[in-house]
């Protein structure tokens, strides 16, 4: 299976959204609910001081926190997630059976429980290369791919070997396991701190083509992203339904190739994170033709438009979907 490197990156926040399509992912921001009438107030900040910004969503925080990542699962038996709402990063890739998985990167807030937590796959080891030294949640990975997972530069929450995972026994196995995170974080010692990764924020460019939606599809999972212009935000769906969290709020694309493990006796997709391409961002309800480039492991994604300066995006949540483009093999 093989993917083109087109992505899409959305971002949504409170007031103004984003999203961007490159050559293979999509990125969504939102801090702000559709369900929840009221935010949570930004931290105190002393006016002396000039304010601490979050390097993953562009919004005033007290403190520099520590990146605690979790794999999600995204099929219908594991939906909705829980606090998902409060993650920093959300990006969306495929896997076996052309279905998808959730890799969310939380660090300027922190919920209480995460999940349902599932397994790893080799792209995640990518992935999490340009955090740092990241704290990964996750409940395993084929039989080969896991020690691979285990010795990468992480701070390893693999439910097999520390505690703070539990069964949520009104779901069935295996979308049931969450995750504690207040037990984690203990377990997550040495752990970097959020770090920037490219992504820059502010007002919205001009220019930019209208647009009320866009949409992506793997070969058993689609999503749509539509602009409401009462709401100032995107809001998404899920093979057809609204998306939605546990605690109530609305969730608000490189080239993909085959990995080199196989999963169920067959090789997954894999997206390749690393390379450049153009994309398309959709913000304030208008989509815009960039550039992105990602040239090393270590190091984040730039995203500039056609005249050379950087795409800002909207402060808050970010969303980022791999998608299959021209050239993929199903």
């Amino acid at each position: 299976m093989r993917v083109s490197r087109r992505v899409l990156i959305a971002g949504v926040s409170s007031a103004v959204a984003l999203t961007v399509l490159i050559v293979g992912f999509f990125v969504l921001t939102s801090r702000k609910t559709a369900i929840i009438p009221t935010a949570k107030p930004e931290p105190t900040i002393s006016p002396s001081r000039p304010k601490l910004l979050s390097p993953f969503t562009g919004e005033p925080i007290a403190s520099v926190g520590p990146e605690l990542i979790f794999k999600i699962d995204n099929i219908h038996q594991a939906r909705p997630p829980t606090n998902l709402t409060k993650a920093d990063i959300v990006y969306i890739l495929p896997v076996d059976g052309g279905l998808s998985r959730i890799f969310a990167v939380f660090s300027s807030r922190i919920p209480r429980v995460v999940g349902p937590v599932r397994s790893a796959r080799a792209e995640d080891i990518e992935l999490l290369r340009q955090f740092g030294r990241p704290a990964f949640a996750f409940s395993g990975a084929q039989a080969f791919l896991l020690p691979v997972v285990e010795h990468a530069r992480i701070v390893d929450l693999y439910a097999g070997i520390v505690g703070g995972y539990f069964r949520d026994y009104n779901r069935i196995a295996p979308y049931n396991l969450y995750a504690l995170t207040k037990v984690l974080r203990k377990e997550a010692k040495g752990a970097s701190k959020a770090r920037d990764i490219g992504f820059r924020f502010g007002p919205a460019p001009p220019g930019g083509r209208p647009t009320k939606s866009y949409s992506v599809y793997y070969p058993a999972a689609a999503f749509r992203f539509r602009w409401s212009p009462s709401r100032h935000r995107w809001l998404s769906w899920m093979d057809g339904r609204p998306a939605y969290a546990t605690e109530g709020g609305r969730l608000g694309g490189v080239v993909v190739g085959l990995s080199h493990f196989r999963e169920y006796g067959i090789r997954p997709p894999y997206a390749n994170t690393i390379g450049s391409g153009f994309a398309i961002v959709l913000r304030n309800g208008r989509a815009y033709r960039v550039h992105w480039a990602r040239p090393r492991a270590d190091g984040g994604t730039t995203f500039t438009m056609l005249n050379g300066k950087p795409m800002l995006f909207a402060r808050g949540q970010v969303w980022v979907v791999y998608r299959y483009g021209p050239g993929s093999s199903r």
